[in-house]
């Protein structure tokens, strides 16, 4: 398993975690649960740990978690997109990872206020009045909410694609999945396919397909790095989900890039297992997230776990 990979985390303070711990990563994995439970939270909680290298990049992960989350609300009010505020949103973020050790924590006293970040062995207490917010992304950290990418993303991700050569190979799955389309292409800075002779805007068609296009264009921009995906089979028809993991599966390990991905479907784990089982894929984790004794805890399948379960008949679900 590749040095970077994420292989355990203890989220001390974080939304709905306190002293939470989880470990048994793999390059593929797959997060389960029921409702309200916290697996986006801890899709979050992983991303800003895996990108945070110094205070631009900490202060921008914690302010990106928010604007997902407030993406419908922004845009009915846009007064509502302040960097400070919506970073300001987290009161505090405590984590400890095989990558990195992190705290952020707003500090009032008196009437002032600070922000403290503490990357690793550096550590900074700066004055909200001094604090100057510079927005500064690692293009190879990728997160697909559960809306899917803007038009925008889909453009710039998909230039990952073309890098690689793999145009074709994109037209390909996009035929699978809707054998209408012929092809994709961006034209006038907009994600169109081609159907009936003629180039439509992706937004004519269903939030399956953006969602589908999404994910291959986010996995190849996420070379050497890592791609978190909430709620994967957002739009996707079960009878395509099979296709979708062979994706994930074959270019994240020829990418090196660790896919953490959040699920409430049955058929999803179902094709999950069965595709790594298929493709002898040994390098995947399940993670169900659960309650017991009102703490939040996690049961982590290896390959060699799942395919017991598998043999066995028994159903993969732990809690």
């Amino acid at each position: 398993m590749s040095k970077h990979f994420i292989k355990n985390i203890d989220i001390i303070k974080f939304k709905c975690f306190d002293n939470f711990s989880s470990s048994g990563f793999n390059r593929v994995n797959l997060i389960s649960g029921k409702n309200n439970v916290g697996k986006t939270a801890f899709l979050e909680a992983v991303y800003i740990n895996v990108a945070s290298i110094n205070v631009a990049t900490f202060s921008s992960y914690i302010y990106a978690i928010k604007l997902m989350r407030e993406n419908i609300n922004i845009l009915s009010d846009t007064s509502m997109h302040n960097n400070i505020k919506l970073m300001e949103s987290i009161k505090e973020y405590n984590s400890i990872s095989n990558r990195n050790t992190l705290h952020f924590k707003i500090i009032e006293t008196e009437g002032k206020k600070e922000y403290l970040f503490k990357i690793n062995t550096l550590s900074n207490l700066i004055n909200s009045n001094t604090f100057t917010f510079k927005i500064e992304w690692n293009n190879r950290i990728n997160f697909i909410d559960n809306f899917g990418f803007s038009n925008q993303e889909i453009v710039e991700r998909y230039s990952s694609v073309q890098k690689n050569d793999k145009e074709q190979y994109l037209n390909q799955i996009i035929n699978k999945f809707d054998n209408r389309i012929e092809s994709f292409k961006v034209m006038d800075s907009k994600p169109q396919c081609k159907i009936n002779g003629d180039y439509v805007e992706i937004t004519e068609f269903g939030d399956g397909l953006r969602h589908l296009i999404s994910i291959v264009c986010a996995v190849f921009a996420s070379e050497n790095g890592y791609l978190f995906i909430d709620e994967i089979d957002n739009g996707i028809h079960y009878t395509q989900l099979d296709e979708i993991w062979k994706i994930i599966f074959e270019v994240s390990k020829e990418l090196n890039c660790q896919v953490l991905a959040t699920t409430h479907s049955k058929e999803m784990i179902e094709s999950f297992t069965r595709t790594a089982i298929e493709l002898k894929d040994d390098e995947v984790s399940y993670i169900e997230f659960g309650l017991k004794d009102n703490e939040i805890k996690t049961l982590v399948y290896d390959y060699d776990m799942l395919v017991d379960e598998i043999e066995q008949n028994h159903e993969i679900r732990g809690w």
